[in-house]
């Protein structure tokens, strides 16, 4: 027989209640999926900024999925009304992890971009905590006015689904960092440039981005081979040549970068595409003292 639940787990609640209970669930909800899905459906970027948030590099890929599977799982729970108190226990103790993260590295970390969504911008200062602090009453008010959860097996279900989105997303994105095929030729420097012929290095780049500017100056100090470099600055083109010269980065200049970017796609720069006889061998996207000079040096591209 179905095991039914007890007539306690169901407590009515007062219209208002019920009310500011729904409305919570469904703004963290919302938030917490948008979050979750963005890391899965783009772990590259996800990666990217978590190892600018002094993730260690090896790890930020494998955290990217982890996170984006949890906040979607969260996220879901929330909107159930019969998990709706498993995902706020979920979705709070996530909050106060990150609480405690940044303030453990507050000093590091104080002003960087810390963002959930690429396109809304937080920082992280005193309006983090704030604003993270006010999202954990929100979920603390939704879990507490909910009825008991209940259901394992339609939660597992729930999570079985969210590793399969993630295992597919991851699949796509992975597949298309090699063998894909270079257009013919772009523009540098207002003349046709081949991207057929011989080794290039694709680097993208944020002229106003101090990471993007870290690890241009760590290729420039690279002994080269017969591999050149261009580069694509992803906003205020005006400043592109100043970024090659104040870094030392010995490269030319495309305009082309969002067509670029949208046959390699990714997140955040700074970011590379190794380019050998016009097919892409390889997508660099950790900027460290290990890398890229481990693949660099693979291909050929440096001594």
């Amino acid at each position: 027989m179905a095991q039914e639940i007890p007539a306690a787990a169901f407590v009515d609640l007062p219209a208002w209640k019920n009310g500011v209970a729904w409305v919570c669930a469904i703004l963290i909800g919302v938030f917490f999926i948008g979050a979750g899905l963005w890391k899965l459906t783009d772990h590259l970027g996800a990666s990217t900024r978590m190892s600018q948030m002094l993730v260690p590099p090896a790890l930020s890929v494998a955290a990217a999925v982890f996170f984006g599977i949890t906040e979607t799982f969260g996220g879901l729970l929330l909107l159930i009304p019969r998990y709706r108190r498993w995902g706020a226990l979920l979705c709070s103790g996530l909050l106060v992890a990150f609480m405690v993260y940044m303030a453990w590295n507050y000093t590091a970390l104080q002003g960087m971009d810390c963002t959930c969504f690429p396109w809304l911008k937080r920082a992280v200062g005193p309006a983090f905590f704030w604003s993270d602090g006010a999202m954990i009453v929100m979920s603390a008010l939704a879990g507490w006015w909910a009825h008991r959860s209940a259901g394992f097996k339609g939660a597992g279900l729930i999570f079985g689904s969210i590793l399969a989105l993630a295992g597919v997303a991851y699949g796509i994105t992975e597949s298309r960092q090699s063998g894909t095929k270079a257009p013919d030729s772009i523009t540098v420097e207002g003349q046709p440039y081949s991207l057929q012929q011989g080794k290039i290095l694709l680097y993208f780049y944020d002229p106003e981005c101090s990471h993007c500017n870290d690890a241009a100056r760590r290729l420039s100090k690279h002994v080269w081979k017969d591999a050149k470099v261009i580069g694509l600055a992803t906003r205020v083109p005006r400043f592109a040549q100043y970024f090659m010269d104040s870094t030392g980065l010995k490269g030319k200049n495309s305009p082309d970068h969002v067509a670029l970017k949208a046959l390699f796609p990714f997140g955040d720069p700074p970011y590379g595409v190794v380019l050998e006889h016009g097919r892409m061998r390889a997508g660099l996207q950790r900027f460290d003292a290990e890398e890229p000079e481990a693949v660099l040096r693979k291909f050929g591209f440096i001594e």
